[in-house]
């Protein structure tokens, strides 16, 4: 029994290597028979009236790249395409069962289908493969294609968008009573597809178009794939839209910057220049159309109001630089912004600055009082304004007092020419009358009249500084005011603009949901 095994082996494997060069012995001879006779130039049928039927089938393998600028999908596809060819049967019994051979495509006729919507420059970036051509007919033909096709970009809610690109494959020789094209599936085979970084694949259904041009009678049909497209959108969210979110939140802030400092105008006109570079980076990856792209729309807006921001900032700082010149603040921007909006914009403590804040608002006293305040004699004029004027008694320290009264001695001394004291009565020198007949009270009045004169015009002298004084005050007054205005029209404006910035933010953001 063991000898018989080994035996049986033993011619086996003998054998197999004489079947195996008579079998490709049989595919040599069945390649000169099938070719002996045969033309690639024309179309497989035995009757020319026949209509050969094609069945296309495609398999995605890889979206290479999207260029939305020039709109041209570049995609890397599998195009199996199947047919009858009637001049290339065989019975496999006469060739030692052989039932199926592969040749190059270049021996048979092929299917002249292209793809109607090509944008490669040269035409033509598919494979020479080989066909597996079977004994019934079946010519099974493979090839791998780096395909660009043109598609429509709509960049309308870019990048929160979705695209629809079209590859549709027909014959561009033979009409639909000479070949005829039939779906191998519903859809594209997308069990190889390799997942892209920017796009996500929702679909590629298939679809058979018979169409009449106008300038042929004759249908020629076609097979359209459509490639539905979502973008990942997280790209351009952290690199686009978050930067641009931060930086327009800083626009409202220039409200809240102090108008002393110097940098309002600064911080808007910055702001701008950073969302027209965002802008820019937008506008040279979108197509030239007229569809402005969601995220261009939110720079767009976000642009606009940070230009309404920095000529509201220009206006606010003219009103809180307001001079001296100006007029007083309006009863109804009194009552509505210093009183209404403040609370409405919570500024509590509305106009606490160095020039107003401890000045109280009293009228100049009127004429009457000013003029019994300045009386020689009184007080009261000297209490108004801080002073105190001493008593006839206490004339003694005055150095006004004291200048008259060295004036006296001398004049005494002058009148009687024996340097006699002159008298005193009650605190006040009496002095006789001298050689020029000018009585000591004579020379009292006169000094009286000096003393009245010289009041009179100290008198006036402060009544012009005090004057000065309240119109000083009042100007400072005003220019407070309108400093309370403008610091509750920048706070009015900062809460408006915060709000504008949150509510298109959260618009943008919903795109994404």
């Amino acid at each position: 029994m063991k000898m018989l095994c080994s035996c049986s082996l033993l011619v086996l494997l003998l054998f197999l290597p004489a079947c195996r060069s008579a079998h490709g012995r049989y595919a040599q001879k069945l390649l000169s028979d099938l070719f002996s006779n045969y033309t690639n130039a024309l179309r497989p049928v035995a009757d020319t009236d026949h209509v050969i039927n094609v069945t296309l089938q495609v398999t995605l393998s890889q979206i290479i790249d999207m260029d939305e600028r020039n709109q041209i999908l570049t995609t890397y596809l599998w195009v199996r395409q199947v047919w009858m060819d009637a001049f290339l049967t065989w019975k496999k019994d006469d060739y030692d069962g052989l039932d199926a051979i592969r040749i190059p495509s270049s021996y048979v006729w092929r299917p002249d289908i292209v793809l109607y919507n090509s944008a490669d420059d040269e035409f033509s970036s598919s494979m020479e493969t080989n066909v597996v051509l079977r004994n019934d007919g079946q010519v099974m033909w493979d090839q791998p294609a780096i395909t660009k096709s043109s598609c429509s970009v709509d960049v309308a809610f870019f990048p929160f968008d979705m695209q629809q690109c079209l590859l549709t494959f027909g014959s561009w020789t033979h009409n639909g009573n000479q070949m005829d094209l039939f779906n191998a599936l519903d859809s594209a085979d997308l069990a190889d597809f390799i997942p892209n970084v920017e796009w996500e694949i929702l679909g590629m259904p298939a679809k058979k178009n018979v169409i009449q041009y106008g300038c042929c009678s004759d249908p020629y049909p076609d097979i359209t794939f459509t490639l539905h497209l979502k973008r990942r959108s997280s790209f351009y969210i952290f690199n686009l839209l978050i930067p641009c979110m931060m930086i327009s939140f800083l626009a409202p802030l220039g409200f809240y910057l102090p108008a002393d400092s110097g940098e309002k105008v600064s911080l808007g006109v910055t702001v701008l220049l950073a969302l027209t570079v965002f802008q820019l980076l937008v506008a040279e990856s979108m197509p030239p159309s007229e569809s402005i792209p969601l995220i261009g729309k939110y720079y767009i807006a976000t642009m606009t109001m940070v230009t309404a921001s920095t000529a509201l900032t220009i206006f606010i700082m003219n009103i809180h630089h307001c001079g001296s010149e100006a007029g007083p603040v309006p009863a109804w921007a009194e009552r509505f912004i210093l009183k209404h909006l403040a609370r409405i914009c919570f500024v509590y403590e509305v106009g606490d600055n160095c020039l107003s804040g401890g000045v109280s608002r009293r009228k100049p006293p009127s004429g009457e009082e000013s003029s019994e305040a300045g009386s020689c004699n009184g007080r009261r004029w000297a209490q108004n304004y801080g002073h105190d004027v001493p008593n006839k008694s206490d004339r003694k320290d005055d150095p006004l007092v004291s200048v008259h009264h060295s004036e006296e001695g001398g004049a005494a001394g002058r009148g009687d020419g024996q340097g006699e004291e002159p008298k005193s009565t009650g605190g006040v020198s009496v002095e006789p009358k001298g050689e020029g007949g000018v009585s000591a009270e004579d020379r009292k009045e006169q000094r009286k009249l000096q003393c009245a004169c010289h009041l009179q015009g100290l008198h006036r002298n402060v009544e012009y500084i005090a004057g000065s004084y309240q119109d000083q005050r009042a100007a400072q007054l005003r220019i407070g005011e309108w400093r309370k205005v403008a610091k509750v029209m920048d706070r009015f404006f900062m809460w408006l603009f915060f709000i504008m910035v949150f509510f298109m933010s959260i618009l943008i953001l919903g795109k994404a949901v």
